[in-house]
């Protein structure tokens, strides 16, 4: 099978093209430093004619692509005005490629799947979020929209497409996994804020299982939650880290901290939402990792 990839250089990017790999499935990386990549991602540059033509032989298209929401550090998650444009216009834009190159192709893919995030129903509700819940209002909302927008005029040209809403993303090679346990290391570990909020999260290879069936299932389509059908709050979380890699859970950290620090950035940290999976599940997906404990466990200790 053959799989173009857009935003592959990322968390979850990596993690699937390593799966991909390994079941010797071909890869074409849509990159903006092609030269920098591995000859064996056959890395492509965002050209448009380029992209096209790589089209014409594509099975799937998975469209990672966007500036990162939390950062590449904590110094660089502020939302100040010029990065809140960068965090929606290199989604919209990405989209728009990935959508014209597709209607200018004579083949056209098998399935495009769309990411995007559980922020899209905002964090300002107390009832749990399905798919079929209504959109929130702030920021990430509609930047979320935004960015799933941006591909839907494939579904016209008659590609399946798949979103996926993506949940807080527990991986020990990156993502805010490393930056949260950082201070129970240093033994000043605790809960953010009050600790009440809630954290839908997902292990990391449950993602990549789940994007790998909807690619093999020809019946999935829509909209699909990627999180853990089991939620847990902050405090749970704090407490659940501190175990398991044996460090005190006692030191929270002021909410108001947070928020001179990060400023509206620092809704990602203090504010959340209960999100389910329920498409994800009724299409027979069986999570790995269901419980927070079992997959703290495996990513710190195996």
């Amino acid at each position: 099978m053959k799989i173009l990839i857009s935003g592959g250089s990322g968390l979850i990017g990596n993690s699937l093209i390593q799966s991909f790999i390994q079941d010797e499935d071909q890869i074409t990386l849509i990159s903006r430093s092609p030269d920098d990549l591995r000859p064996e991602l056959n890395p492509i540059p965002w050209d448009l004619d380029r992209i096209s033509q790589e089209m014409e032989s594509t099975d799937a298209v998975i469209n990672l692509a966007g500036a990162s929401i939390a950062g590449s550090s904590p110094l660089s998650m502020r939302w100040t005005p010029k990065r809140k444009s960068l965090i929606r216009s290199s989604r919209v834009k990405a989209g728009k490629i990935l959508s014209q190159a597709i209607r200018n192709s004579t083949h056209k893919p098998e399935v495009l799947i769309q990411a995007s995030a559980i922020g899209i129903y905002g964090n300002h509700e107390s009832q749990p979020a399905d798919e079929s819940t209504s959109f929130g209002v702030d920021f990430l909302a509609g930047v979320c929209q935004d960015w799933e927008e941006s591909t839907a005029e494939v579904e016209e040209l008659g590609v399946r497409r798949v979103i996926t809403r993506l949940g807080f993303v527990l991986s020990s090679a990156g993502g805010l996994l490393p930056l949260l346990s950082l201070p129970f290391k240093l033994y000043l570990g605790g809960p953010l804020g009050k600790g009440q909020q809630p954290m839908s999260w997902i292990h990391i290879d449950d993602v990549v299982q789940a994007y790998r069936h909807f690619i093999k299932h020809p019946n999935t389509q829509g909209v699909y939650n990627l999180t853990s059908p089991s939620p847990v709050n902050n405090i749970t979380f704090a407490t659940a880290l501190g175990k398991i890699i044996n460090r005190p859970n006692w030191l929270a950290v002021p909410a108001i901290a947070v928020k001179f620090a990060l400023g509206e950035a620092s809704t990602l940290a203090l504010e959340g939402r209960e999100v389910l999976p329920k498409q994800l599940l009724e299409s027979g997906y069986e999570f790995q990792f269901n419980q927070i404990e079992s997959a703290l466990i495996d990513l710190f200790h195996n």
